[in-house]
């Protein structure tokens, strides 16, 4: 059983950066062998792709293009830990950050993740 823990949220300024952790403490899963996600979910609004890297596929990143050139996932396989780099930060995203996780090519569909954190609240102001 994976599970996923998201740490690293906040509240902070537009322009401001944070970087959002997901871990995976349950022993033997570092990641090497899912495809892992971020996506976010605002009040009142349906969940949405921010990211994904397919660690089984090379390490192809995925992005939306409301946060292209803005965010970056990254992983640290020692710590058995995915990043979501966040810069230049802006009020539209503000929502709860999940982690996900899944050993087939869920892409950018979040039905199709099987593992999920509990998420992590990320408040921007204007």
């Amino acid at each position: 059983q994976v599970q996923l823990t998201e740490s690293g949220g906040g509240l902070v300024q537009a322009g401001d950066s944070l970087k959002l952790s997901c871990a995976s403490p349950t022993s033997g899963y570092a990641f090497n062998n899912f495809f892992v996600g971020w996506f976010r979910q605002a009040p009142g609004k349906e969940r949405e792709f921010v990211a994904a890297v397919n660690w089984v596929g090379g390490g192809i990143q995925y992005y939306a293009d409301s946060v292209k050139g803005r965010f970056t996932i990254s992983r640290d396989s020692v710590e058995k830990m995915v990043y979501l780099q966040m810069n230049n930060l802006e009020p539209e995203d503000t929502a709860v950050y999940y982690c996900a996780a899944d050993q087939g090519a869920p892409g950018r569909t979040a039905s199709l993740y099987t593992y999920w954190g509990q998420g992590t609240q990320v408040t921007v102001s204007s």
